[in-house]
């Protein structure tokens, strides 16, 4: 059965050609970039005609599973190459920010070229893995190994099968490229025509398995980011309770030492020991003290000034009153008059 469109439009035909031309300009294009505007705009174009010439196909139901290759007029198997086209051209999409869609759009495209190509026997592959219905054999066919560790024949095999690939898809060029000015000019025969696309579509698989494959290491990289960016913050401690910053002040002896200091620093605030560690304990800073059980506070001071007695001679002793009496009379500063005029 030949392809038509409905009347008054373009032409399956036209359409499928349109979108295959843009591709080729595409493919063949010296643009440095592949997000500017004259490029963005051929994408768009192409997969508008695509698109519609998708919607013919299944409008008019060209391909069935119940069928046979021979049973496909040779002039409609072109049409089998419009989901594989339809994919390449989605992922010329630059859109940074539906990036992730374009991708898993482009592979169910891939994918479905793929199944609708090995439903009639063309080309011998497999299905790509997490495809229904084909992640439980894949369990199956798997040898057990130990997790972390790389199926080194799996490696292999793929490895393997990117040569193989390479190989045919070079033959398929050279074979597409002797044979194409016949087809296009309209002088090959039947036989002619039907290679020639039969050989289109072999190679459309070969790409079609390998950018599923790229897409898929994408995919990866992509969600582990999304994943990492909507995951919670891990569990903290809790948090301690801001501290309130503290104002510089002096620190002195007694309160005849505050005094004195005030009058040499009006600026600064002066407080005395007695003050300060009261003020900390009042903040919860500083704990009180332990005390000894049947103590009170007049055993407690004789005590710590026995204690002292004994510590220090009398010659330090003296040195040390000596210094903090020239200290409560001359403030921080005294005497420093250098280059003052």
């Amino acid at each position: 059965m030949m392809a038509e469109a409905g009347d008054g439009g373009p032409r399956l035909a036209e359409l499928l050609a349109l979108g295959r031309r843009l591709w080729d300009e595409l493919e063949a294009s010296t643009e440095p970039s592949s997000g500017a505007p004259a490029v963005q705009d051929k994408v768009r174009q192409g997969l508008d005609a695509l698109q519609r010439a998708a919607a013919m196909v299944a409008q008019l139901e060209l391909f069935s599973e119940n069928e046979e290759l021979e049973e496909i007029a040779s002039a409609d198997l072109k049409f089998m190459l419009l989901p594989a086209l339809l994919g390449a051209l989605t992922l010329k999409q630059v859109d940074l920010s539906r990036r992730r869609e374009h991708l898993e759009s482009a592979r169910e495209h891939f994918l479905r070229f793929l199944k609708l190509c090995r439903s009639y026997g063309l080309g011998s592959f497999q299905l790509p893995a997490g495809t229904p219905g084909q992640e439980e054999a894949g369990k199956e066919a798997r040898s057990p190994r130990e997790p972390g560790q790389p199926n080194l024949v799996a490696m292999a095999m793929s490895r393997s099968a990117k040569i193989e690939r390479y190989k045919q898809k070079k033959e398929l060029e050279n074979k597409l490229a002797s044979m194409s000015s016949s087809v296009e000019s309209g002088t090959a025969d039947e036989a002619q025509i039907r290679e020639f696309y039969t050989l289109q579509i072999q190679k459309w698989i070969g790409t079609s398995l390998e950018e599923i494959e790229s897409i898929d290491q994408e995919l990866v990289i992509l969600r582990s980011r999304d994943a990492a960016r909507q995951a919670p913050a891990g569990p903290r401690g809790p948090s301690r309770p801001a501290k309130a910053p503290m104002k510089p002040f002096i620190l002195t002896r007694d309160a005849a030492q505050a005094r004195v200091f005030g009058l040499g620093y009006p600026g600064l605030p002066t407080m005395t020991v007695d003050d300060w560690y009261e003020q900390r304990q009042q903040q919860g800073v500083l704990s009180a003290p332990q005390r000894v059980p049947g103590t009170n506070d007049e055993d407690l001071q004789k005590q710590q000034q026995e204690a002292q007695e004994e510590a220090d001679d009398e010659e330090a002793l003296q040195k040390a009153r000596d210094w903090d009496d020239w200290k409560d009379t001359h403030p921080r500063g005294y005497g420093n008059r250098h280059n003052m005029g």
